[in-house]
C-alpha cells in the first residue's frame, strides 16, 4: 500500500509545478486566492506532522514537496497583497 501512496504523492506534488513556475516567472498572483493558499499551507503542514507521527514516508515526502511549491507562491501573493497591488 505504501507504493500506491508514493505514486499518489508523486502526482499530487507534480501538479503544482506548472502553477509554481508560472507564478515565479510572471509574479502574477491575481488569479490566486490568498485564503485558499493559507488554508492549503496549514493543511499540508498538518499532513506532514501526521505523517511523522505515524511514520509514513509517503505522507511526509509528498507533502513536504508540495510545501516547497506552495511557499514561494504564497510569499509572492502576500507580498503583492501587502503592497496593495492586488486584492485578496
Amino acid at each position: 500500500m505504501v507504493s500506491i501512496g508514493l505514486i499518489a504523492a508523486f502526482f499530487t506534488t507534480v501538479s503544482f509545478i506548472p502553477q509554481a513556475l508560472k507564478t515565479l516567472k510572471t509574479r502574477d498572483t491575481s488569479g490566486i486566492s490568498l485564503p485558499m493558499y493559507i488554508m492549503f499551507f496549514l493543511g499540508v503542514s498538518l499532513w506532514i506532522i501526521y505523517g511523522l507521527q505515524i511514520g509514513d514516508p509517503s505522507i511526509v515526502i509528498g507533502n513536504s514537496c508540495v510545501l516547497v511549491f506552495i511557499i514561494p507562491i504564497l510569499y509572492i501573493k502576500v507580498k503583492a497583497v501587502s503592497a496593495n497591488k492586488i486584492t485578496v
